[in-house]
């Protein structure tokens, strides 16, 4: 809870609460519970007594659409686990997230539109955080619980945008947008490279439950964020889901008709039927631990579905601003304190998620920036009373979209009445719409971008010496290009003259001794001498030996889209020790000796501070 709002803290709102229990004389005590009347309800549920606060997990699902789960009516869906959290706690009607990944993660972390927080794509840096932006894991943390995130990141890779320095204490996953590799991935654990065993949503899950044992065994809150990044293509699930779907009919079919693939349908419901087994490990293990009173359970998604399929007749997917690119499922269990079966009726949405979780662990807000989002907690509680009517606003590049309860508003100017027409099908002209037109077209220019993104990288923190420059971060000039359209999980290849460089914009915030480590491949005959340079500082390196594996041939369940890499094992080769110093600049790397028909194949360079 925000006690920030009303100028108190949790303690002094204890020691309240333990003067009305303790009966105070008559005139102290008229005046404690009128003071007490301005205060959340779950205030006295949550401490009366000295109740320890709730612990908290948050699973956000990538890309699955509000129409694929069972509790949506899809007959398709096996969602057993995620489907008991509506049956066990409350169910959000209209939830509305953003239309794609990491405005949605930016909104759920700082309870304010994305555009206010320098998001604005999902690669090539767009995707970062400001940092003066506080999340709401630095809130947590100031409250004394453990904090940790599993999972897919997209909110920056370097300090000071990586999770750890948003209020994460753990942090294992990878921080892209999307990953190339399910099976047997290489991801990052607390700043660290680690190549596990296992796929990729199990892992996450795995960890997320150590987290958990952990803090558990000393009686330590935690905030445990697991952010998977299933069902996002690439098309890979483990070989015993496939099998219960590779044959199953495909009966409710989306708006898209012909254009929807089938296999595509099938391979979605199999990943989504492997991470709702992994929802449901993490739950039995609550269970087991005797932790599901004492533990708030949330669960959405990050945007509509990620290809044409069922999703409860709506328009749009992901990447588009109608309903059904925006709207996501949303469910909420904390037994004992929240009904099972309720329902949540007024629209909501991610930016609501900040001030809402505050206030029902009773904790005060970090940061001072205003919010967008409201306290969803007296809904939760049953004491919503009048709620009182809202907009809630959509961006995605340059289309703008607005809803409130019962219309929503295009980026075309249409308007629709969604309590009649769900579908959108037939605009309507009400004497509100010019009205919703000014305000749509007012809050598009308070959010609009006026200059391009120049934020550099930021490179030398000692309190996290390690950086990566992935070449989703770089640019390549000459001949070099990436290995496929989507950037994020991406390498340079054609990497074959004098003339070629690969280019990191960075800002050095400490001068000192770095060790360069270059993740490469290269077939024989191998030894390109390369040179890494920063302003007049130069580090010379050969290219060895030789290392050309093939591109794997594990990951994939249905043939990956052609705008996605086929992934490799790259090596790690250390360049040596090159001196920066502070300040901008261009990081370069060329090739000044090519022996054989090309220099290398790059995926990362990482640039250590030494102490």
């Amino acid at each position: 809870m925000d006690f920030g709002r009303f100028g108190v803290q949790r303690e002094p709102c204890r020691t309240v609460i333990s003067l009305v229990r303790n009966q105070a004389d008559p005139g102290k005590l008229q005046l404690l519970m009128s003071f007490l009347r301005f205060l959340p309800t779950l205030a006295l549920i949550a401490f009366a007594g000295g109740a320890e606060p709730p612990n908290v997990v948050i699973f956000l699902a990538d890309d699955a659409g509000w129409g694929d789960y069972g509790h949506n009516g899809n007959l398709l869906a096996h969602t057993p686990n995620i489907d008991s959290l509506a049956r066990d706690g409350a169910r959000f009607d209209r939830f509305f997230v953003c239309a794609v990944c990491a405005p949605t993660r930016a909104e759920f972390l700082t309870g304010r539109y994305h555009a206010r927080g320098g998001v604005r794509g999902v690669s090539l840096g767009q995707e970062r955080l400001n940092v003066d932006e506080r999340t709401i894991a630095d809130a947590f943390r100031a409250a004394g619980y453990a904090t940790g995130a599993f999972g897919k990141w997209h909110n920056g890779s370097q300090w000071p945008y990586h999770p750890m320095a948003r209020g994460f204490e753990e942090y294992y996953g990878f921080t892209s947008g999307h990953w190339g590799e399910y099976v047997d991935p290489p991801l990052e654990h607390n700043g660290k490279i680690v190549r596990e065993k296992g796929y990729i949503t199990d892992l996450f899950t795995d960890r997320a439950i150590a987290f958990i044992e952990k803090n558990a065994s000393i009686r330590k809150p935690f905030f445990c964020y697991v952010p998977y990044n299933t069902p996002h293509s690439p098309w890979c699930v483990p070989e015993r889901n496939w099998r219960h779907y590779q044959e199953k009919p495909v009966t409710q079919r989306g708006r898209a008709g012909s254009k929807e693939v089938l296999e595509e349908t099938r391979c979605v419901h199999a990943m989504l039927e492997n991470q709702d087994e992994n929802v449901g490990r993490l739950l039995k293990r609550l269970d087991e631990l005797a932790l599901r009173e004492d533990t708030i359970v949330f669960y959405f998604s990050d945007n509509g579905p990620n290809t044409d399929r069922w999703n409860g007749g709506m328009k749009g997917r992901k990447g588009t601003v109608d309903e059904g690119g925006v709207r996501s499922t949303a469910l909420l269990r904390w037994p004992g304190r929240i009904s099972p079966g309720t329902s949540i009726r007024p629209i909501a949405g991610a930016i609501d998620l900040l001030p809402t979780f505050l206030s029902l662990c009773g904790i005060a807000r970090v940061g001072d920036k205003p919010l967008d989002g409201r306290d969803l907690s007296p809904l939760l509680l049953g004491q919503g009373g009048d709620w009182p009517d809202r907009m809630i606003f959509s961006k995605q590049n340059n289309k703008l979209s607005l809803r409130t309860q019962r219309y929503r508003l295009d980026p075309a100017g249409a308007l629709y009445d969604l309590e009649k027409d769900p579908g959108q099908t037939m605009p309507v002209e009400v004497p509100e719409a010019a009205g919703l037109r000014a305000v749509l077209e007012a809050w598009g220019r308070e959010m609009a971008v006026t200059a391009e993104d120049e934020r550099p990288i930021p490179v030398g923190y000692p309190e996290f010496p390690w950086t990566p420059l992935p070449a989703r971060d770089g640019v390549g000039e000459g001949g070099i290009q990436r290995s496929a359209g989507a950037p994020n999980c991406s390498y340079f290849v054609n990497w074959e003259r004098p003339e070629d460089a690969i280019v990191w914009d960075v800002e050095v915030a400490t001068a000192g001794d770095y060790e360069a480590v270059l993740h490469y491949t290269a077939p024989e005959p191998a030894g390109a001498t390369v040179e890494l340079s920063f302003g007049d500082a130069r580090l010379a390196g050969k290219i060895a030996p030789g290392w050309d594996p093939p591109l794997m041939a594990n990951q994939d369940t249905l043939p990956r889209p052609k705008a996605e890499s086929r992934m490799k094992e790259f090596r790690p080769l250390i360049l040596g020790t090159i001196h920066l110093a502070r300040g901008r600049g261009l990081l370069r790397l060329r090739a000044t000796e090519i022996p054989g028909p090309s220099v290398a194949d790059v995926r990362l360079l990482t640039l250590t501070l030494k102490p």
